[in-house]
């Protein structure tokens, strides 16, 4: 007997629809086995994968995200667990605390050992391979922003934490860096704005050892979408919400067993948990220009009903504001990332190349676009610190959010843009990361959510 279950997403694109029947069963054994170490030791890993893809691809296109039940816990109407703002000195500084700079500096060891070198090959195939995800859980990375009473490792609010580790970890690759922190992005948002029952019910389940592929979903393929203004819409019914839309770019759609939704409720914007296999949940892969790496797609609501008390936060806006806001912030520390990869790549690279007999790096022209490009980077990183200092500090950064998204925005596809330039026909092909960056960083100004600090 088959079940039917919501539409799910194939890779580069390609829709399709879950069928579990026998064959998918048979499937789902074989990848138990093709996950064991026994097969190794056997000499069968080569024969395993081979029969996964054949069985796969002869039954059904794709088997979809697990399907994890959250088992509902807490105390229901209960304000959860928060973490306190965090103190700093009246004097301007932005030197990261002892902790901070440990967390960096593991976090800049992963970027460097094992999100760059995976980098190309996962942009290619818009995906992110499962070891890297892991290799970030190991870290700590999805309780980064839960407090420590429920399983985190946060003590007081993670905005400034949360920006240097997303600046790092981008350092290595922009889409398995929105891969690696979106998991994290939604266990944050709970423990921001969460219920006792909705902490009690999904967090055990970011901070154990099987942590669930997770996403915020905000953006929609709308012309001159306005994040604030979503088409997505909720409406009560009776002890339920009914949910009616479409995201895009949403990333790890293919996986997420946990969506954060923002939709229009009563004329104002609010967010939402989305288990994926409710009814009427439906995905469709939605590769784009750059970001490929955190595997994108569309997440499509008809008329999914999910219990009242799956509403997040308050309903009047307030929460969804903040939500978006703090995603923005996140936007502007990845691009920081990105932007100084960059700026390391081209400045040895126009020192040791040459032409007409000297490094083209004595040339004044090359010399000033090197100079603007570390000089715009400082700028936006100055102005995304104190964004950051000002959210983990509980004070409005509305302004400084504002600010350090358009300068990274602009700033930030010139870096990309003078980036390529400066490699000149080497910037246009794969074999530079370059072009990949260049891509990426035209991401910044169009997306919203998927990441949040």
């Amino acid at each position: 007997m088959s079940t039917t279950k919501s539409p799910r997403s194939s890779r580069h694109g390609l829709a399709s629809s879950e069928r579990r029947d026998p064959i998918g069963y048979a499937v789902a054994a074989l990848g138990a086995v093709a996950r064991s170490d026994l097969i190794d030791r056997l000499g069968l890993r080569k024969q395993t994968e081979q029969a996964v893809f054949t069985l796969t691809r002869g039954g059904f296109t794709t088997v979809g995200a697990a399907g994890r039940t959250f088992q509902r816990a807490g105390k229901r109407g209960s304000a959860g667990a928060r973490v306190p703002a965090a103190s700093r000195p009246g004097v301007f500084d932005l030197t990261p605390t002892e902790d901070e700079q440990m967390l960096v500096d593991v976090v800049t060891e992963l970027a460097t050992d094992v999100v760059r070198p995976a980098a190309h090959d996962a942009d290619e195939a818009c995906e992110a391979p499962a070891e890297v995800l892991a290799a970030g859980h190991e870290l700590g990375l999805p309780t980064l922003g839960v407090p420590e009473a429920l399983g985190g490792i946060s003590e007081e609010r993670s905005a400034m934490a949360g920006t240097l580790v997303a600046e790092a970890l981008a350092k290595g690759d922009l889409g398995l860096a929105v891969a690696s922190l979106a998991p994290g992005a939604v266990a944050t948002t709970i423990s921001l704005w969460g219920t006792d029952a909705q902490q009690q019910t999904y967090l055990p389940a970011f901070t154990g050892n099987d942590v669930p592929a997770a996403a915020l979903a905000l953006t929609e393929p709308t012309v001159l979408f306005d994040v604030l203004s979503p088409a997505t819409t909720a409406r009560a019914e009776g002890a339920e919400y009914v949910l009616d839309g479409t995201k895009a770019l949403v990333p790890l759609a293919s996986t997420a067993e946990l969506f954060v939704v923002g939709a229009d409720l009563d004329g104002s914007p609010a967010l939402f948990l989305v288990e994926s296999g409710t009814d009427g949940v439906g995905i469709e892969a939605d590769p784009g220009m750059g970001v490929r790496a955190a595997g994108l797609g569309r997440l499509h609501l008809d008329g999914v009903r999910i219990p009242a008390e799956n509403l997040l936060g308050a309903a009047d806006g307030s929460t969804y504001t903040e939500c978006v806001r703090l995603s923005r912030l996140a936007w502007c520390a990845l691009s920081l990332g990105v932007g100084q990869a960059v700026l390391d790549y081209v400045t040895p690279y126009v020192k040791e190349r040459k032409a007409f007999g000297e490094p083209v790096a004595h040339r004044q022209s090359v010399a000033f676009m090197v100079a603007t490009i570390a000089t715009e980077l400082q700028a936006m990183r100055l102005l995304t610190y104190k964004a950051a200092s000002r959210a983990a500090q509980g004070r409005d950064f509305s302004r400084e959010v504002a600010l350090a998204r358009r300068a990274c925005a602009e700033h930030g596809m010139r870096i990309g843009l003078d980036g390529v330039q400066l490699l000149g026909g080497h910037g246009f092909v794969k074999e530079h990361p370059v072009e990949r960056w260049y891509r990426d960083l035209r991401a910044i100004g169009v997306m919203e959510g998927a990441v949040l600090v």
